[in-house]
């Protein structure tokens, strides 16, 4: 169907089956084989999608890049990656799914394991959450246990709103694929678009971030989501008003949060949890359990499916691991009756709309400006975003100059929406930022309303 954005795909499974075998077959004519990487640059829809199933259920890895970053983001990532093959044009992932043979081609049944996603962590620089290629048995463990805990069957139709560059919209809908169901790609999230959507396609799952619920609930448009099966949130943490109104909204047996990263998985929280544990995340997902240490740090055990690690950094996967649990350095506390709740993300991630954004990352460009003699990023409460990306330096520059100086380096989700002059940084005793509390010392403590907002 048309919308105000563009048409709205559709791809039911068994044609995705036909260009995820194409893919597949095209990818080893180039010359790709079991464990090689493949990466995938381009705007989400079908085609994508389809090219990164095939090429899993092939035994080589996508790695999957976010086109909206810019070209030296992008130089980082390949570099590090060393992929066999390149695609960053459209063309270039729809030649593969164009003709090739598909029913000679022999692929596994499911997705030798997970793309490979890159984040940046705490030192700024990109690394790689690689899971490798699994063997039959262990792939059927991962991709069974998704379909399991959501329900997916051939009769849902599963409704992408966030971006297909990351990892839980990209499990999600070949999840559904996998359950003979079909796949929904809307060019780009619209809440003023759900209903037509809804009334056209008839999805009835869907996941989302707290973004999406805001955007809804601003419109008055959370109900257009009632006739779902499930939609599952998360992302971010989701204000407490927003969360009640989503359910009364959307209805208890409906709404359904976790809580997890592109390393894994850790929490599932259905609504009828929530609202007799609220503000926690849920409980350990399937096959999981869940500590805290002393000082907080949540570590989760994984599957034997799950393991993973940091693509060339021994040394930052052993950090991570932990007789057989990990920890992506969040903190937080476990009730009594198993329920966890989160005091905090990583002190140096501020999560913006459910992406993340590293603190190290965009000082690391701000110090190299001219003008710019030292700097800090930190979050700003944000009542859709959840938190919004600002940051204050010392220098000469003009705050407009560092803003330009930053647009071609960075994309435009990391860029600092309020840039602040100061005569200094303030520091600790150990040399440490307090970044978490420089709206408070800037006297910008205040969360920002909605109308407030630099995106949409």
């Amino acid at each position: 169907m048309p919308s105000v954005n563009g048409p709205v795909e559709v791809l039911a499974a068994a044609d995705a089956e036909v260009l995820q075998r194409r893919a597949a077959r095209s990818l080893r004519d180039r010359g790709l084989g079991e464990g090689d990487r493949v990466g995938i640059c381009v705007p989400g829809g079908v085609a994508q999608l389809s090219v990164i199933a095939g090429a899993l259920r092939a035994g080589i890895v996508p790695v999957v890049v976010n086109p909206v970053l810019t070209a030296r983001e992008r130089d980082v990532i390949r570099r590090d990656a060393e992929p066999a093959l390149w695609l960053d044009d459209a063309s270039s992932v729809s030649d593969l799914i164009a003709g090739a043979p598909a029913r000679t081609t022999d692929v596994a049944p499911v997705p030798l394991g997970r793309p490979m996603h890159y984040t940046s962590g705490t030192t700024g620089v990109p690394k790689g959450v690689w899971t490798g290629v699994l063997d039959g048995s262990r792939a059927e463990s991962l991709w069974g246990e998704e379909i399991r805990q959501w329900g997916f069957g051939p009769d849902d139709v599963h409704l992408v709103c966030s971006p297909l560059q990351h990892s839980a919209p990209i499990r999600f809908a070949i999840a559904t694929w996998l359950a003979g169901g079909r796949v929904v790609v809307p060019p780009k999230f619209s809440a003023d678009d759900l209903p037509e959507v809804a009334a056209v396609h008839h999805p009835n799952t869907a996941f989302c971030t707290p973004a999406h619920l805001q955007r809804l609930d601003e419109r008055g448009l959370l109900g257009a989501m009632r006739g779902f099966r499930i939609v599952v949130h998360a992302g971010s943490a989701c204000p407490v008003d927003l969360k009640r109104r989503a359910i009364d909204a959307i209805g208890r047996e409906v709404l359904w949060e976790f809580y997890g990263s592109t390393e894994g998985q850790f929490t599932v929280c259905s609504a009828d949890d929530w609202m007799s544990h609220p503000g926690s995340v849920g409980r350990a997902r399937s096959g999981r359990t869940l500590t805290v240490d002393d000082d907080g740090t949540i570590w989760c055990t994984a599957p034997e499916w799950g393991r993973w690690t940091y693509w060339g950094d021994a040394s930052r996967t052993a950090t991570a691991w932990r007789n057989g649990s990990f920890t992506v350095g969040d903190l937080g506390r476990v009730d009594p009756d198993g329920f966890l709740y989160l005091d905090g993300r990583r002190s140096d991630l501020i999560v913006s709309g459910g992406v993340n954004v590293y603190p190290a990352e965009v000082e690391a460009c701000m110090v190299a400006l001219a003008g710019v003699d030292d700097a800090v990023v930190f979050p700003r409460p944000d009542d859709r975003w959840g938190q919004r990306v600002c940051a204050a330096y010392v220098g000469e520059a003009d705050p407009g100059d560092v803003t330009d100086g930053l647009r071609g380096q960075l994309a435009a989700y990391k860029l600092p929406k309020e840039v602040h002059p100061v005569d200094a940084i303030p520091r600790t005793g150990m040399d440490k930022v307090p970044r978490h509390r420089m709206a408070e010392i800037l006297g910008l403590e205040q969360p920002l309303r909605s109308a407030d907002s630099i995106r949409d």
